[in-house]
């Protein structure tokens, strides 16, 4: 279990630590407890928790697609964002 540690990085630490993680986990089963978004999209799988339930499960896509709580939380994300720069 990996408790992603690149909040506290900023926005340039932080890529250095994702990518690090990314070659880190490589053909490595790993449970990672993501603080950004955008290491959650790179995620096989992503399962969203509330009050300790959980309440969706599957690929970023699919969750977007589904239209409830991470699908919210990616377009809030996502409209703060301005060239995009930063997406999967």
């Amino acid at each position: 279990m990996l408790d992603e540690a690149t909040a506290e990085a900023g926005s340039a630490g932080a890529r250095a630590l994702e990518g690090a993680a990314t070659a880190a986990l490589r053909g490595r089963t790993a449970l990672v407890v993501a603080h950004r978004l955008t290491q959650a999209a790179a995620a096989d799988r992503i399962v969203v928790l509330e009050h300790g339930a959980i309440v969706e499960s599957g690929p970023h896509a699919e969750l977007v697609t589904a239209g409830g709580r991470y699908a919210r939380l990616w377009a809030a994300w996502e409209s703060r964002t301005p060239t995009g720069a930063e997406l999967p």
